[in-house]
């Protein structure tokens, strides 16, 4: 059997009007379904703004370890206020959206859960990681409602200005499974840090405006790579939460947030 060629190219706009296009070019058993060679190309149909400008330190899994929010801009060929007639009848959604940052990244079967310590290889499809072939992801968030043709949502884990593909309605009879099996992620981590804020320096957190529920949220669940865990770690860390650069360190089971400087 001979795998699928998928070219992918993708082009940001500075007004969102963004293209993804894949070329799928079909051979052996495929032909059973695709006749010589199929293209398809994907345009998002907006961007979403999230206070997450790097990689390190969103939460994983959305929904269920974030309360971050983001606003989803709509790309300007989508009547966003037709398409979103009703959305407001659902409390939650399903974001499909494209992890732009490792579009031009390269392609393996398997990658090293941090679940599993950063130690262990699964099959790619055995995991959520952001290293996948065509680079798709999706996450339930919570629907905070629509106005003025800009969708809120509650539960992000995605950088800001990542693409949206898709919006479809999360409903509970058809999408939640009753006793399904998750393997090794069949339970939500627990959190392993407690974290240390000093008065003075939370006063400087308020004053620029820094959700201190999102900050103590993210630096509970340790965003430090998994070998860094079980080591001493005299490293001082930076997170970056909206246009804030939050310098913080691990001593013994405590985060202590140190300083932050606006960028």
């Amino acid at each position: 059997m001979q795998l699928c060629v998928i070219v992918v190219f993708l082009y940001l706009c500075k007004y969102m009007d963004t293209t993804l296009h894949f070329s799928i070019h079909a051979t052996g058993f495929l032909h059973h379904f695709m006749s010589q060679t199929s293209s398809f190309s994907l345009t998002p149909i907006g961007s979403i703004k999230t206070p997450f400008h790097q990689k390190f330190g969103i939460p994983r899994q959305g929904i269920s370890l974030s309360s971050a929010r983001g606003e989803i801009h709509f790309c300007h060929h989508i009547n966003s206020e037709e398409a979103c007639i009703g959305i407001d009848q659902f409390s939650h959604l399903w974001l499909l959206f494209i992890f732009s940052e490792h579009i031009h990244s390269e392609i393996k079967a398997s990658v090293r859960p941090p679940r599993l310590g950063g130690n262990t290889k699964m099959g790619v499809f055995a995991t959520r990681s952001s290293f996948r072939p065509n680079h798709i992801g999706m996450s339930v968030v919570k629907n905070l409602g629509f106005s003025n043709g800009i969708l809120q949502v509650e539960g992000v884990d995605m950088l800001n200005d990542t693409p949206i593909i898709d919006i479809k309605p999360y409903v509970a009879y058809a999408d939640k499974i009753e006793h399904s099996e998750a393997g090794y992620a069949n339970f939500p981590p627990e959190n392993s840090l407690t974290v240390e804020i000093s008065p003075q320096t939370e006063r400087k957190l308020l004053a620029a405006n820094v959700q201190l529920p999102l900050l103590i949220e993210i630096l509970s669940q340790d965003p430090r790579p998994a070998y860094k865990r079980n080591t001493k770690d005299d490293k001082i860390y930076k997170i970056q939460l909206d246009n804030n650069d939050i310098s913080w360190k691990v001593v013994d089971d405590k985060a202590i947030v140190l300083d932050l400087q606006a960028k």
